[in-house]
């Protein structure tokens, strides 16, 4: 159906497959085209709507306005699937206009019209950020139609498109968002595990000294996380470099593996921490400061997988160091004996 000069619509009904375009974008043709066409004095868009009238294959609503003023006008204040401008040398320039047009963030896909051929003109339309060119002594209806849908389709896929990337970028900006506020509070979970040892050991000290008259072990002493959120965890100064660097390796290893394989190296790395007399506290310590390194490195990239398997390992760490520490208390609780071979007690009663 097509809409001319005056308003009236022209034509008939789309075919019946026009409607499968909306749910399959990469075949047919859309059900319906708004289109803007801007002519001018000389050439308006009648012989475009009797031309689209005379193939259904698409429901056209035609708009028409007058010059480059008029046309802005009609962008301004509705909403268009397509805009074709005629070109005429001297009276309406259709490069010139499209480059006003993008320029003034225009997003509509633009066809021009003209009477050069396609190879004077296409590249240069396309240069000039058209989508397309048609020279209307050799180009036929439905020609025009594909055109103006494949325009149509590069111009949603360019939108939806960039709705995604925006998407992406903020979905990842909230993962990083997440891995710094939990790695803020794993910090500050550790300042007050140290500020309460240094406390308790503080008052220990002053009850052997004597000194438990003016005890003050409250808030100024312990450092809130909020305010350290950005600093990065320092280096463990106690642990050598090998054994951070391990650590370090044996991190990416488990991100990339999960705890299927790594199941061995976990244990012995428990066994050489608790040998060391390495604290649950202080192995955190280690496993905060080369997280964080990781994390910062990723830059763009996604957090989550990062963030979860790294708790996983630190997880399965704790339970090795726990298990090897409990082992180290039941030998020196229940220390082994000797036994003596049957018989042999008897003879020393």
């Amino acid at each position: 159906m097509i809409k001319s000069d005056s308003g009236m619509m022209i034509g008939g009904p789309g075919l019946p497959t026009a409607g499968k375009n909306v749910e399959d974008p990469w075949s047919g043709l859309p059900g319906r085209i708004h289109a803007l066409y801007i002519a001018t004095r000389h050439r308006t868009g009648s012989w475009l709507a009797e031309a689209f009238a005379t193939d259904s294959a698409v429901t056209v609503e035609l708009d028409e306005a007058i010059g480059s003023v008029a046309g802005l006008a009609k962008l301004r204040d509705e909403a268009f699937d397509v805009v074709m401008i005629c070109h005429e040398p001297g009276e309406l320039d259709a490069l010139r206009l499209i480059e006003g047009y993008r320029a003034g963030g225009t997003e509509e896909a633009i066809i021009v019209l003209g009477n050069e051929s396609e190879q004077e003109m296409a590249a240069l339309c396309h240069e000039a950020g058209a989508d397309g060119y048609v020279c209307v002594h050799t180009t036929t209806t439905r020609n025009l139609i594909w055109l103006v849908a494949r325009a149509i389709q590069r111009h949603r896929l360019i939108r939806e498109n960039y709705r995604l990337q925006l998407a992406t970028q903020t979905q990842l900006q909230r993962e990083h968002d997440e891995a710094r506020r939990l790695l803020a509070h794993q910090r500050g979970l550790l300042r007050e595990m140290q500020a309460a040892e240094e406390d308790s050991q503080e008052t220990w000290r002053m009850l052997a000294e004597g000194e438990s008259d003016d005890m003050d072990c409250g808030e100024p002493c312990r450092e809130t996380s909020a305010g350290l959120a950005d600093e990065p965890f320092p280096k463990p100064l106690y642990l050598p470099d090998q054994l951070i660097d391990h650590y370090r390796e044996l991190l990416r290893a488990y991100i990339i593996m999960g705890s299927g394989n790594l199941g061995r190296e976990l244990s012995r790395l428990a066994e050489i921490l608790v040998s060391a007399g390495i604290s649950s506290q202080q192995a955190m310590e280690m496993h905060l400061h080369v997280l964080e390194e990781l994390v910062r490195g990723l830059g763009a990239r996604s957090t989550r997988h990062v963030m979860t398997r790294a708790d996983l390992l630190v997880l399965e760490l704790m339970m090795h160091i726990t298990e090897g520490y409990r082992r180290r208390y039941q030998e020196r609780t229940h220390p082994p004996r000797q036994l003596m071979l049957p018989g042999f007690e008897e003879s020393l009663k």
